[in-house]
């Protein structure tokens, strides 16, 4: 067979067709690059229902399946997973250490850092940017950040999973629009010139503020000035990701399925907002634009948008904040008809990961996808609702549902994770080892 190139373009009336992924042109690529491994979160906020054991709602509603081990039933809340059950896990009893006697909702800031925020806020690098800063090499973008908002929130209710190195929060986008066009649409001269404009600007700025920094730190005393290293190393930061921008400005995005999207979705349609943010991230990874990805569905505390999801979408009285609250007859049915719905999104991400194809086959096979929250029940920072699939052709055995014991932090889940990711690091925030029971 003969080996043919990525880039081969059909030609005819006027316009060029890029070729779909071919196993001619895996064989092209397979000696330059490595199948790319993926890396996707996904957060949703306030816990969810879990009923007693000897509550009549426990076996058909409650968030963990019934059983353990391979022996397990899904609840109606997780039913939408069936299909892919060969290809998920479900973790229970896992948490970050530092984070279980904060009011639950705080906790959220610390999700993928296990960073310490109890007394004087000391947050820390999140998970995606340990993992962006080794994949995000081969990238046109190092991570892509979403969530229902945008921007950073404040301090204990974010509005971001991402925080850099000195745990400072990174901005979330959550326009489809502006989202499909950063990412994955392929820009001409006009909009290439701008970008490179932008970029010279911005280069300016962080000169003058580096040169005022040299100046300022003379005066100040150590305290200050660990802080002040700090700001600078974020500066360093932002020098290093606008050269990579520049090297990439001209270069052609790489063809993939965009027809799914519905760039007008507005968060007053739920399920139409959230599928396309899932849309866009499997396009992101289709196209290799980013192989890392993360999505905070809505805010803790009732803040955003995303607090009015169960009105809008299923009628329910109440934003979902409330809900998690409520006591009356009937509330743990009623609360986790809203994690079933939830639940049904991250299956609905699955489906288009499953289905979707490049050279390498499969982007769930390549890919990770957590999906959880940073509380089980409303304001209980411990044993966290927690789903990770995928990763097939990443040594993950899937096809249970394993409970840990609370002397195993969740950080031991996120080391394995990056080692997965072949990102090895000796430890992650409070880690004491890996997740040996999932990852071979």
């Amino acid at each position: 067979m003969s080996k043919i190139p990525r880039r081969t373009f059909l030609r005819g009336v006027g316009v060029a067709c890029a070729l779909p992924p071919l196993e001619a042109m895996a064989m092209a690529t397979a000696r330059d690059r490595s199948k790319p491994k993926r890396l996707c979160i996904v957060y949703v906020p306030n816990g969810v229902s879990i009923a007693p054991p000897d509550h009549a709602a426990h076996k058909e509603w409650s968030w963990f399946p019934i059983g353990k081990g391979r022996e397990f039933t899904f609840t109606k809340t997780q039913e939408s997973l069936e299909p892919y059950r060969k290809d998920l896990t479900i973790l229970g009893g896992l948490s970050h250490p530092r984070s279980r006697n904060l009011l639950g909702h705080a906790a959220g800031d610390t999700f993928l850092t296990g960073g310490d925020i109890g007394g004087e806020y000391r947050n820390s690098i999140s998970l995606d940017q340990v993992a962006a800063r080794q994949l995000g090499r081969a990238t046109r973008h190092p991570c892509m950040t979403l969530s229902c908002d945008g921007g950073i929130g404040y301090k204990s209710r974010v509005s971001t999973l991402s925080f850099s190195p000195n745990g400072t929060p990174l901005p979330s986008e959550s326009s489809p629009r502006q989202i499909f066009e950063r990412y994955c649409s392929a820009g001409d001269a006009k909009s290439e010139e701008a970008a490179r404009r932008r970029l010279l600007e911005g280069r300016k700025v962080v000169d003058l503020v580096k040169a005022d920094s040299q100046d300022l730190a003379r005066r100040l005393g150590r305290e200050d000035k660990t802080r002040l290293d700090e700001y600078v190393g974020t500066l360093a930061e932002i020098e290093d990701r606008s050269n990579r921008a520049e090297s990439w400005i001209g270069k052609p995005v790489k063809a993939g399925d965009a027809s799914r999207l519905h760039l007008g979705a507005l968060q007053v349609n739920p399920a139409e907002y959230i599928r396309t943010m899932c849309d866009l991230i499997v396009l992101a990874f289709q196209t290799d634009t980013t192989r890392v990805a993360t999505y905070m569905v809505s805010r803790e505390d009732g803040m955003g948008w995303g607090d009015q999801f169960p009105v809008i979408a299923l009628g329910l009285k109440g934003g979902h904040h409330k809900l998690t609250h409520d006591r009356t007859e009937g509330f743990f049915e009623r609360w986790a008809r809203y994690d079933q719905f939830l639940v049904q999104q991250y299956a609905y991400l699955l489906k288009r990961l499953s289905e979707t194809r490049d050279e390498h086959g499969s982007l769930l096979d390549n890919s990770m996808v957590l999906f959880g929250s940073a509380c089980s029940s409303t304001h209980n920072a411990r044993n966290y609702p927690l789903a990770l699939a995928g990763g097939k052709n990443m040594g993950l055995k899937h096809g249970q549902f394993r409970e840990f014991s609370e002397h195993v932090p969740l950080s031991n889940l996120y080391v394995s994770m990056l080692s997965a990711l072949d990102v090895p690091v000796p430890s992650f925030a409070d880690s004491t080892g890996k997740l040996d029971q999932i990852f071979t």
